[in-house]
């Protein structure tokens, strides 16, 4: 393996994993939006028992152990035995996870969609009911592998990472770590001595959201341990008022189907912060990889850094403040 992970993959390299598990492709590959990992719609031949195409996803190397993507499977198996619905991976003899000239990687079937993009009571009703079902199925086991969602987690040791990374602009060291580090103190006091295990989608925004005749979910691949809130909030959009009302909606959805603990609204701004943090670790993490500076031209700059800044001051301040807008 090259330091640049997806040197080798060839499209050679996908044509024979796949047809590994599928038998003959015709050879079409057509590379999909993804820069984690790859992933590839790949064309059957005629008469394939699985359709016209399979959509082949190999996984970033060195990323997950094969212990934690195979949890991130399980659980979105067991969400679709309760008919949730959701794109779990093929199972081929028992397994969903294979291996191909160092590459782990899993087939999943093709399913066409637009971005759920609620404009009613009833469509946010209807998020709020398809969460509290992948949360019901969440709560019948617990993660062993897969990381949780924490202040330590996803503050703390990405805040370390950008300090030995040498990825903030040098006049703007101070001011970003001056203000990163009260704003993870103040999150880390509002989290308190909380400990959730809950498995949760982990990256639940409306581009993971698809709409055919039903919603249905994709891209389980940061599925992780945490409050019922983090796949909540960032369903929300507009002025406080706005959101006020979308989770009112929502949570009438919801509690239909499972309880929803409200002082875990506290927490909203708390997961906003990590997730500005967290962000600018992964593009860190990821800049030997080519795909990230071509896609990503503005981190680094001066003015990524000022604009962060000025996103994790407005965070202080609303960490600050109650969340009674929220209720």
């Amino acid at each position: 393996m090259t330091q640049t992970p997806y040197a080798n993959l060839s499209p050679e390299l996908v044509l024979d994993a796949t047809e590994a598990l599928t038998g003959r492709a015709t050879g079409c590959i057509f590379a999909m939006n993804s820069y984690e990992n790859r992933v590839y719609d790949v064309a059957l031949e005629e008469g394939n028992e699985l359709g016209k195409s399979v959509v082949a996803k190999f996984y970033r190397p060195h990323r997950w152990s094969k212990e934690t993507i195979q949890e991130e499977h399980n659980f979105t198996l067991e969400m679709q035995s309760f008919e949730v619905p959701v794109v779990a991976p093929y199972v081929f003899e028992g397994k969903t996870l294979f291996e191909h000239k160092d590459y782990m990687y899993a087939l999943f079937p093709k399913r066409g969609g637009r971005p759920f993009e609620p404009e009613t009571d009833e469509d946010l009703r209807q998020l709020g009911r398809l969460l509290a079902r992948v949360h019901n199925v969440g709560a019948m086991a617990k993660f062993e592998h897969r990381m949780p969602i924490n202040v330590k987690t996803f503050g703390w040791d990405n805040l370390e990472h950008l300090k030995a990374s040498g990825m903030v602009a040098e006049n703007m060291r101070e001011a970003f770590f001056s203000i990163a580090e009260p704003v993870l103190n103040l999150c880390e006091a509002i989290w308190g001595e909380s400990r959730f295990d809950l498995r949760l989608h982990g990256d639940c925004h409306l581009g993971n959201i698809l709409v055919a005749q039903e919603p249905f979910l994709v891209d389980l691949d940061d599925c992780v341990s945490g409050p019922a809130v983090q796949d909540v909030w960032m369903l929300l959009s507009g002025e406080q008022e706005e959101m006020r009302g979308q989770m009112a909606k929502f949570l009438e959805g919801y509690t239909q189907l499972r309880d929803f603990n409200t002082q875990e609204l506290r927490l909203i701004e708390v997961l906003r912060s990590l997730r500005m943090i967290h962000y600018s670790a992964w593009l860190a993490r990821r800049w030997n990889d080519p795909t990230f500076p071509k896609n990503f031209p503005f981190f680094g700059r001066e003015d990524y850094w000022q604009g962060l800044v000025l996103n994790l001051k407005e965070q202080l301040s609303l960490l600050q403040d109650p969340m009674e807008w929220y209720l």
